[in-house]
Protein backbone atom coordinates (compact mmCIF):
# COMPACT_ATOMS: atom_id res chain seq x y z
CA UNK A 1 0.00 0.00 0.00
CA UNK A 2 1.44 3.43 -0.93
CA UNK A 3 2.19 5.97 1.77
CA UNK A 4 -0.15 8.96 1.51
CA UNK A 5 1.04 12.51 2.04
CA UNK A 6 -2.24 13.95 3.27
CA UNK A 7 -0.90 17.49 3.64
CA UNK A 8 0.05 17.60 -0.04
CA UNK A 9 -3.22 16.00 -1.10
CA UNK A 10 -5.23 18.47 1.00
CA UNK A 11 -3.32 21.34 -0.60
CA UNK A 12 -3.99 20.02 -4.11
CA UNK A 13 -7.68 19.39 -3.34
CA UNK A 14 -8.14 23.03 -2.32
CA UNK A 15 -5.56 24.89 -4.43
CA UNK A 16 -6.95 27.98 -6.07
CA UNK A 17 -5.13 30.59 -8.12
CA UNK A 18 -5.39 34.14 -6.82
CA UNK A 19 -6.62 36.76 -9.30
CA UNK A 20 -3.60 38.82 -10.37
CA UNK A 21 -5.45 42.08 -9.72
CA UNK A 22 -5.73 41.14 -6.02
CA UNK A 23 -1.97 40.69 -5.57
CA UNK A 24 0.07 43.45 -3.97
CA UNK A 25 3.56 44.21 -2.67
CA UNK A 26 5.67 42.75 -1.40
CA UNK A 27 6.60 40.12 -3.90
CA UNK A 28 9.15 37.38 -3.34
CA UNK A 29 12.80 38.36 -3.10
CA UNK A 30 15.47 36.77 -5.27
CA UNK A 31 16.19 33.88 -2.87
CA UNK A 32 12.49 33.01 -2.61
CA UNK A 33 12.10 33.19 -6.40
CA UNK A 34 15.14 30.99 -6.97
CA UNK A 35 13.63 28.35 -4.68
CA UNK A 36 10.30 28.53 -6.54
CA UNK A 37 12.05 28.23 -9.92
CA UNK A 38 14.01 25.17 -8.73
CA UNK A 39 10.74 23.54 -7.71
CA UNK A 40 8.99 24.56 -10.94
CA UNK A 41 11.74 22.94 -13.02
CA UNK A 42 10.95 19.50 -11.54
CA UNK A 43 8.48 18.54 -14.26
CA UNK A 44 8.06 15.76 -16.79
CA UNK A 45 10.61 16.38 -19.53
CA UNK A 46 10.83 13.56 -22.07
CA UNK A 47 14.40 13.35 -23.30
CA UNK A 48 15.68 15.76 -20.61
CA UNK A 49 15.62 18.58 -23.16
CA UNK A 50 14.62 21.38 -20.75
CA UNK A 51 12.53 23.04 -23.49
CA UNK A 52 11.75 26.13 -21.43
CA UNK A 53 13.42 29.00 -19.64
CA UNK A 54 12.44 31.81 -17.27
CA UNK A 55 12.40 35.61 -17.52
CA UNK A 56 11.78 37.33 -14.17
CA UNK A 57 9.94 40.65 -14.43
CA UNK A 58 10.01 43.05 -11.48
CA UNK A 59 10.27 46.76 -10.72
CA UNK A 60 11.16 48.95 -13.69
CA UNK A 61 10.95 45.94 -16.03
CA UNK A 62 7.24 45.69 -15.17
CA UNK A 63 6.71 49.31 -16.30
CA UNK A 64 8.58 48.64 -19.55
CA UNK A 65 6.40 45.59 -20.15
CA UNK A 66 3.25 47.71 -19.68
CA UNK A 67 4.43 50.14 -22.37
CA UNK A 68 5.39 47.27 -24.68
CA UNK A 69 1.98 45.58 -24.15
CA UNK A 70 0.26 48.86 -25.04
CA UNK A 71 2.34 49.18 -28.21
CA UNK A 72 1.62 45.56 -29.17
CA UNK A 73 -2.09 46.17 -28.60
CA UNK A 74 -2.04 49.08 -31.00
CA UNK A 75 -0.24 46.96 -33.60
CA UNK A 76 -3.01 44.36 -33.21
CA UNK A 77 -5.67 47.02 -33.73
CA UNK A 78 -7.09 46.90 -30.21
CA UNK A 79 -9.51 49.56 -29.02
CA UNK A 80 -8.87 51.64 -25.89
CA UNK A 81 -10.52 49.15 -23.53
CA UNK A 82 -8.64 46.15 -24.95
CA UNK A 83 -5.37 48.08 -24.80
CA UNK A 84 -5.94 49.02 -21.16
CA UNK A 85 -6.61 45.37 -20.33
CA UNK A 86 -3.47 44.22 -22.17
CA UNK A 87 -1.22 46.50 -20.17
CA UNK A 88 -3.06 46.24 -16.83
CA UNK A 89 -1.37 43.00 -15.74
CA UNK A 90 1.96 44.84 -15.93
CA UNK A 91 0.68 48.16 -14.56
CA UNK A 92 -0.66 46.30 -11.52
CA UNK A 93 2.03 43.62 -11.38
CA UNK A 94 4.60 43.27 -8.63
CA UNK A 95 6.52 40.23 -9.83
CA UNK A 96 5.94 37.95 -12.80
CA UNK A 97 7.88 35.05 -14.22
CA UNK A 98 7.53 34.58 -17.96
CA UNK A 99 7.83 30.87 -18.65
CA UNK A 100 9.23 30.68 -22.14
CA UNK A 101 8.66 27.61 -24.27
CA UNK A 102 12.03 27.13 -25.92
CA UNK A 103 11.79 24.08 -28.20
CA UNK A 104 14.84 21.93 -28.76
CA UNK A 105 15.34 20.24 -32.13
CA UNK A 106 15.00 16.53 -31.56
CA UNK A 107 14.37 13.56 -33.85
CA UNK A 108 12.98 11.59 -30.91
CA UNK A 109 10.91 14.09 -28.92
CA UNK A 110 7.98 15.76 -30.72
CA UNK A 111 7.57 19.48 -30.17
CA UNK A 112 4.12 18.96 -28.65
CA UNK A 113 5.70 17.01 -25.77
CA UNK A 114 8.00 19.96 -25.19
CA UNK A 115 4.94 22.24 -25.12
CA UNK A 116 3.40 19.98 -22.46
CA UNK A 117 6.58 20.25 -20.38
CA UNK A 118 6.51 24.06 -20.55
CA UNK A 119 2.86 24.02 -19.46
CA UNK A 120 3.77 21.73 -16.58
CA UNK A 121 6.41 24.27 -15.49
CA UNK A 122 3.72 26.97 -15.37
CA UNK A 123 1.40 24.95 -13.15
CA UNK A 124 4.28 23.76 -11.00
CA UNK A 125 5.39 27.36 -10.45
CA UNK A 126 1.86 28.46 -9.51
CA UNK A 127 1.53 25.57 -7.07
CA UNK A 128 4.97 26.15 -5.56
CA UNK A 129 4.19 29.84 -5.02
CA UNK A 130 0.83 29.05 -3.43
CA UNK A 131 2.37 26.39 -1.20
CA UNK A 132 5.02 28.91 -0.11
CA UNK A 133 2.26 31.29 1.01
CA UNK A 134 2.24 33.69 -1.94
CA UNK A 135 -0.68 34.57 -4.14
CA UNK A 136 -0.11 33.41 -7.70
CA UNK A 137 -1.88 33.45 -11.05
CA UNK A 138 -1.08 32.11 -14.52
CA UNK A 139 -1.92 34.66 -17.21
CA UNK A 140 -1.13 35.14 -20.85
CA UNK A 141 -3.08 37.80 -22.74
CA UNK A 142 -3.24 38.68 -26.40
CA UNK A 143 0.04 40.62 -26.36
CA UNK A 144 1.90 37.49 -25.28
CA UNK A 145 1.14 35.99 -28.70
CA UNK A 146 2.25 39.03 -30.69
CA UNK A 147 5.77 38.57 -32.09
CA UNK A 148 6.82 42.22 -31.83
CA UNK A 149 6.00 42.13 -28.12
CA UNK A 150 7.61 38.80 -27.24
CA UNK A 151 10.74 39.35 -29.30
CA UNK A 152 11.18 43.03 -28.47
CA UNK A 153 10.10 43.16 -24.82
CA UNK A 154 11.32 39.75 -23.69
CA UNK A 155 14.04 38.91 -26.20
CA UNK A 156 12.46 35.69 -27.45
CA UNK A 157 13.88 34.01 -30.50
CA UNK A 158 11.56 33.36 -33.47
CA UNK A 159 11.07 29.73 -32.34
CA UNK A 160 10.16 30.63 -28.74
CA UNK A 161 6.82 31.63 -27.26
CA UNK A 162 5.34 32.53 -23.91
CA UNK A 163 3.81 29.52 -22.16
CA UNK A 164 2.58 31.70 -19.31
CA UNK A 165 3.11 34.80 -17.25
CA UNK A 166 3.05 33.69 -13.63
CA UNK A 167 2.28 36.61 -11.32
CA UNK A 168 3.49 36.14 -7.74
CA UNK A 169 2.99 38.54 -4.82
CA UNK A 170 1.14 38.92 -1.54
CA UNK A 171 -2.51 37.94 -1.70
CA UNK A 172 -4.97 40.52 -0.39
CA UNK A 173 -8.13 38.42 -0.47
CA UNK A 174 -8.78 34.74 -0.69
CA UNK A 175 -11.09 34.13 -3.65
CA UNK A 176 -14.24 32.09 -3.18
CA UNK A 177 -14.33 28.58 -4.53
CA UNK A 178 -15.56 28.37 -8.09
CA UNK A 179 -17.52 25.61 -9.80
CA UNK A 180 -15.31 22.67 -10.67
CA UNK A 181 -15.66 20.12 -13.48
CA UNK A 182 -17.89 17.10 -13.02
CA UNK A 183 -15.04 14.59 -13.20
CA UNK A 184 -17.41 11.64 -13.51
CA UNK A 185 -18.93 13.20 -16.63
CA UNK A 186 -15.46 13.84 -18.05
CA UNK A 187 -14.16 10.30 -17.40
CA UNK A 188 -14.43 7.14 -19.44
CA UNK A 189 -13.20 3.87 -18.00
CA UNK A 190 -11.79 1.60 -20.74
Amino acid sequence: MPTRDNAVLDFLKTRRSRPAKTLQAPGPDRAALEELLEIAARVPDHGKLEPWRFVVIQGEAMSKMAVAAEEASRLMGFDTEQTAKARSQFDQGICAVAVIESPVLSEKIPEIEQTYSAGAVCLSLVNAALAAGWGANWLSGAASHERHFVEGALGLSPSERIAGLIHIATETTRPPERPRPDVKAKTTWA
